[in-house]
């Protein structure tokens, strides 16, 4: 009986998660009848869904609070921008003689120069932090990320490497095996806008790191990730390496930050210095804290809903903007909207939406 019921509830996961592929590439060919702006939100999404999976290593896992993680994705935004914008071969004419056709990198070896740059960073910005808990490593991460924003931002001068506040404009979409992203397709007879191709690309980059981040937490790596967040002192008395698995949490989460930053770049066409400021890592943080905090399908609930919920509020700020006579900014506006949800959630669900099941395990059997 016992291996009948958990046949039936395999069957039925498995028809759930067959089910939720189905709606996720059907989903983009529906939407963009409505046009190609709902698309885009989605894409947003996606994006957000990958930094959010990465920030929940370094927070979520191993419990180690990283207010500057904007900081990779601006490395991988930049960096993608560089070597697929004119930009960088008016800088420097002798790598213009080099490539006299350009760059145009391809999409395999994009993605691993991101990770890897991102990652070494990450590994950089732990290292002197490694002693640092709870409010300290906020705010030195907090200015790590501050720091890299200004950089990007006087990088102009003497050389002018990032262009400044005026950003790098002109970057090529991601190309592979001849599909121009940047294009709309014919596929049998129905139009597939750009948008929806690159939703495509964003939603098997989030598939990919779905796998990867839950094989992550059921590994020896995971569980000492998770023995470090609970209790520092008795995972290091047990035996674990604290240091290196702390810089190893620092350097993968970071990997998922300097892909999403150059495929940012890509969808965008543009980067500047205000696409990274400090309030991406707060938002970035709220999403893992609202979806549930080191749950993998919390923290993309969590992503979804904060991408989301300020294009729609866009339609309520608007009327009430209206019955105000104009005297409330319909920005401001929806910020205050968003911040009564989220406060609204927090103290309805103190734990996040989706809360870890094993989170809080070991405080609710403690005697009393």
């Amino acid at each position: 009986m016992t291996k009948w019921f958990d046949s039936l509830i395999g069957h039925q996961r498995t028809a759930f998660y067959i089910a939720c592929a189905i709606a996720a590439l059907v989903l983009p060919l529906l939407v963009q009848q409505a046009g190609s702006g709902w698309v885009r939100i989605l894409d947003v999404a996606l994006l957000y869904i990958l930094l959010s999976l990465g920030l929940n290593i370094v927070v979520g896992n191993a419990g180690l609070l990283d207010l500057g993680y904007v900081a990779f994705y601006a490395l991988g935004a930049y960096m993608f921008a560089l070597m697929a914008s004119p930009h960088l071969f008016e800088t420097f004419p002798a790598v213009a003689k080099l490539f006299p056709n350009g760059l145009h990198t391809p999409l395999w070896i994009v993605i691993p120069l991101a990770a890897l740059l991102a990652g070494m960073l990450g590994v950089l910005l732990g290292a002197p932090t490694l002693k640092l808990r709870g409010d300290y490593l906020a705010i030195v991460t907090l200015g790590f990320g501050e720091i890299i924003r200004v950089f990007l931002n006087n990088l102009d001068h003497p050389v002018n490497i990032t262009n400044g506040p005026k950003g790098i404009n002109e970057i090529d979409s991601i190309k592979f095996f001849g599909l121009d992203l940047g294009k709309r397709v014919e596929v049998f007879g129905f139009t597939l806008q750009n948008v929806t191709l690159y939703y495509y690309l964003f939603l098997a980059l989030v598939v990919v790191s779905v796998f990867l981040c839950y094989r992550l937490e059921k590994s020896r790596i995971g569980r000492a990730w998770m023995a470090i967040r609970e209790d520092e002192i008795a995972a290091k008395a047990m035996g674990i390496n604290t240091r290196n698995l702390k810089l190893l949490a620092f350097g993968m989460g970071a990997t998922f930050g300097g892909v999403s930053g150059a495929m940012f770049a890509s969808f965008q066409g543009f980067v500047s210095p205000e696409s990274f400021s400090l309030m991406e890592s707060v938002m970035i943080v709220a999403m893992i804290v609202l979806g549930g905090l080191g749950n993998i399908p919390g923290v993309i609930l969590g992503a979804l809903l904060l991408s989301s919920l300020p294009e729609v509020l866009r339609y309520v700020a608007g009327p009430l903007q209206a019955m105000t006579g104009g005297r409330l900014d319909a920005s401001i506006l929806r910020q205050l909207l968003i911040a009564v949800a989220m406060i609204t959630v927090v103290l309805v669900k103190p734990k996040g939406l989706w809360p870890a099941p094993e989170h809080g395990k070991s405080l609710q059997n403690a005697p009393k």
